[in-house]
């Protein structure tokens, strides 16, 4: 007979201990279970071009990719990510050796710092960060040291070159250590929507060279750019053998259900990080990276389209938040608006949130989850715009009853 289970041993280990049930299933559970707009989570509410949707289908139909595909990933795939590299940043990547196909960005995150790193190494990464950096770092036995992006006062309704929240380049070099390995760098920023400006990049760089650190780049939010123009940490001198380049189909082409990811990197990186991810999914998305092969071709009308579709919503989504009486902090990029609650006499983000849908109907996720330092980050609110213009425009009426 086997003996019981301790009941005062907990279950999850203490790596993990601290996460629990994420922000964005909590807010979007809060969403249904009220009945209202979903601003919190991003996801779009419409589906990518019809095109790429017809050749997933294609794709299942015809039998392509319906058993396990190659681990690194369909040849055909991997040469439209190289390609794509190519053209929009003049890097050039060998197909069969420097990019893997991952199940989304956030495997190629976990995947990454699993391979990447010891226990007791430090990772700086940029604060706020999405939770799953946190996680990740956890469970490789890692340090992680947050570099806090500070916004700029008052808010920035009316844009202004280098972002709502600025990078502290003094307080970056500050904390490295002999104990650092690693910098986990995310532009364009979610939750900020900041883009890193060019300066802010090569002092990145040159940080890294000089400290011989390696450098892991989330760069999902690659096409969303609405000032100025992304540039690809890899590209700067020093920095193309030390760089794990990281993004996604889903953000782009508005299939976030698809899960399809990648990373590009030089040969021994790629080799390391195939190394850990064969043991997590082995292989995914097998029909849809056959599309988004096809999808990453697409003319450069499409990703102009789509930039301007999304600014047009941004600013619906930022004047009416404005109107209703936040401080609204436009983004470069992403499609997030950060907002300080402070104006309407709230201090409590997470309170906020969770008492928004009674409100008046809108949920939005608190960005102090995104911080170690929580009073950094505790008057801040994340809305998401990736959605419908008759939806904004609703959800930009009901948060008008909070200036009535």
């Amino acid at each position: 007979m086997s003996a019981p289970v301790s009941s005062d041993r907990p279950f999850l280990n203490r790596r993990l201990a601290a996460f629990g049930t994420t922000i964005f299933a909590e807010m979007s559970a809060l969403a249904d279970r009220t009945g209202s707009i979903n601003l919190g989570q991003g996801f779009p509410d419409t589906d990518g071009p019809a095109e790429i949707a017809e050749a997933a289908s294609r794709a299942v139909l015809t039998g392509l990719g319906n058993q396990y595909p190659p681990g690194p990933g369909i040849p055909e795939l991997r040469a439209a990510i190289a390609a794509h590299q190519q053209r929009f940043y003049g890097l050039s990547y060998d197909p069969d050796t420097e990019v893997l196909v991952t199940a989304g960005a956030t495997e190629a995150i976990a995947a990454a710092l699993l391979a990447l790193l010891e226990p007791g190494d430090e990772v700086i990464a940029l604060e706020p960060f999405y939770d799953s950096y946190a996680a990740c770092i956890a469970m490789a036995g890692a340090v992680r040291v947050p570099v806090t992006l500070r916004p700029q006062t008052p808010g920035h309704l009316p844009g202004a070159a280098g972002g709502a929240f600025v990078l502290d380049l003094d307080e970056l070099r500050a904390a490295v250590t002999p104990r650092t390995r690693l910098l986990l760098i995310n532009t364009p920023h979610n939750p900020t929507g900041t883009v890193l400006t060019p300066a802010e990049l090569a002092a990145v760089a040159e940080l890294a060279v000089e400290r011989d650190l390696l450098v892991v780049t989330d760069e999902v939010y690659e096409h969303l750019v609405f000032e100025g123009a992304h540039t690809p940490l890899a590209g700067l001198p020093g920095m193309r053998e030390r760089t794990v380049t990281i993004s996604s189909a889903g953000k782009t082409y508005s299939f976030t259900g698809w899960k399809v990811g990648w990373i590009t990197a030089s040969p021994e990186l790629v080799t390391a990080v195939r190394s850990v991810k064969q043991f997590l999914t082995y292989v995914s998305s097998g029909p849809f990276q056959y599309a988004i092969a096809q999808a990453l071709a697409l003319p450069d009308a499409y990703y102009d389209t789509l930039r301007a579709d999304l600014a047009a919503k941004r600013d619906i989504l930022a004047d009416g938040l404005a109107a209703a009486g936040f401080e609204v902090f436009r983004p470069q990029g992403t499609y997030f608006i950060t907002t300080d609650i402070t104006p309407l006499g709230e201090k409590d983000g997470l309170a906020f949130c969770r008492a928004l849908p009674e409100r008046c109907g809108v949920v939005a996720v608190p960005n102090q989850v995104f911080y170690d330092d929580k009073a950094a980050g505790a008057a801040q609110v994340r809305w998401a715009f990736c959605k419908r213009t008759a939806v904004l425009e609703e959800a930009v009426d009901r948060l008008g009853r909070l200036a009535r």
